[in-house]
């Protein structure tokens, strides 16, 4: 595993005990992170807009639909703006694997990534 990556991770479980009060995974962690590919390298792609609402639908589509295999519903959407809200609106660092992680941590999804 690449140094960076590893330091990424560390910053991502930085993140989960802060902002969400809880002990990250780090196996779970890891394999979310690994899963984003090179996207966690690019400045862009490696955070999530929490006021982008074109962005939220994306993360709804690609990742709770298509990746976790959830049926599309309200609760999709809530499920993302809880995270959201709890990663602080003015955090403008919300990192992709981090808002990832904690929402398939919400759906109970974890298995998806054994």
């Amino acid at each position: 595993m690449s140094s960076r990556r590893d330091h990424l991770i560390e910053q991502y479980a930085a993140d989960i005990k802060g902002k969400f009060g809880q002990t990250p995974d780090m196996d779970l962690l890891t394999k979310v992170t690994i899963g984003l590919g090179p996207a966690i390298y690019n400045m862009d792609s490696s955070k999530v807009s929490g006021t982008d609402g074109a962005e939220l639908e994306t993360v709804k589509k690609n990742f709770l639909q298509k990746k976790l295999g959830l049926t599309d519903g309200p609760l999709l959407m809530e499920g993302i703006k809880s995270v959201i809200d709890t990663y602080g609106v003015s955090e403008r660092n919300k990192y992709r694997a981090v808002v990832y992680y904690i929402l398939a941590k919400h759906f109970k999804k974890e298995s998806v990534y054994n």
